[in-house]
């Protein structure tokens, strides 16, 4: 599936804004399954200066520097993507949940780099609720992804998706409590309780192809963001994706943009101003399929 992605952030502010610096994750990320090209970053106001690297986690960065007074800021990232998931293998082919546990714990030459994905962070601690309701669904010796599945379908069964309801700082605790949230607290759930048992799990982001009602056109700017979960099934499968929002395994209709222990690791969008008060914020995204 080929896709042409346009995502733009725009802030403004109540008092002008003297100087700001900003780090960008809006490059969706290069995979042996997704080829990415034509990406273009547009800033108004125009940066003095910018600079780009890969960052820890291997996903690209930008950053931007301006250093004229404004009272907006606009930016609009555009991409083309090519996008082919592969196959998941069958759940019960996989090896046994406690065997990847270990594997991980051990870290090693095939473990080291999933071995960071088990340890808790600000936004997914190890919390004493998702820890026992991950549980549930791996059994001892229940192969992984079989576990993975039903996890992803309670999760979707027991929580509903109501937006406004959190913020981007909300625990998993209070997720856990009013048993509501969005794909971010979704997947920080998920993380976290597959974390409590020793299991490698990353935070996603990306976004999802959505589809107008029947009859109507698409509303452009409508799209958002995403969030999901990798979880890793060992050194032998790798990483399989889940989406614990839709309940179903990652496919061609999401674009992975980079991924991190959490949200704050790949923010699209985060910085430091001098000056600015008080702000509004504004995220348009368009996912577009070049097929239709």
């Amino acid at each position: 599936m080929r896709f042409k992605l346009r995502h733009t952030t725009s802030y403004s502010y109540d008092e002008q804004v003297d100087l700001a610096s900003h780090m960008l994750h809006l490059s969706p990320r290069t995979l042996p399954w997704q080829q990415v090209s034509g990406v273009a970053i547009h800033c108004d106001p125009m940066p003095a200066r910018t600079a780009r690297a890969v960052d820890h986690f291997g996903n690209r960065v930008e950053w931007i520097f301006i250093e004229e007074p404004h009272d907006r800021l606009e930016v609009t990232a555009i991409s083309e993507i090519d996008v082919a998931f592969p196959k998941s293998p069958e759940p019960e082919s996989t090896p046994p949940w406690e065997q990847v546990a270990a594997e991980a714990a051990a870290g090693g030459r095939d473990a080291w780099e999933a071995a960071e994905f088990t340890f808790a962070g600000p936004l997914v601690p190890n919390d004493q609720g998702a820890g026992p309701y991950a549980a549930q669904s791996f059994p001892p010796g229940r192969p992984i992804l079989a576990g993975l599945i039903e996890l992803n379908a309670r999760i979707k069964r027991d929580f509903a998706f109501k937006p406004f309801s959190t913020t981007i700082t909300t625990s998993v605790a209070r997720v856990m409590a009013q048993r509501a949230g969005v794909c971010q607290d979704f997947a920080h759930l998920m993380i976290a309780g597959l974390r409590s048992l020793g299991l490698p799990a990353r935070y996603t982001s990306g976004y999802i192809r959505t589809y107008p009602r029947p009859g109507q056109p698409r509303r452009v700017g409508a799209d958002v963001s995403h969030a999901w979960v990798g979880a890793w099934l060992g050194s032998g499968l790798g990483w399989v994706d889940l989406d614990p929002t839709n309940n179903i395994i990652v496919q061609d209709e999401h674009v992975v943009l980079g991924w991190g222990r959490e949200f704050s690791d790949v923010s699209p969008l985060r910085g430091i101003i001098l000056g600015g008060g008080p702000h509004g914020l504004d995220v348009s995204v368009d996912l577009e399929p070049l097929e239709d």
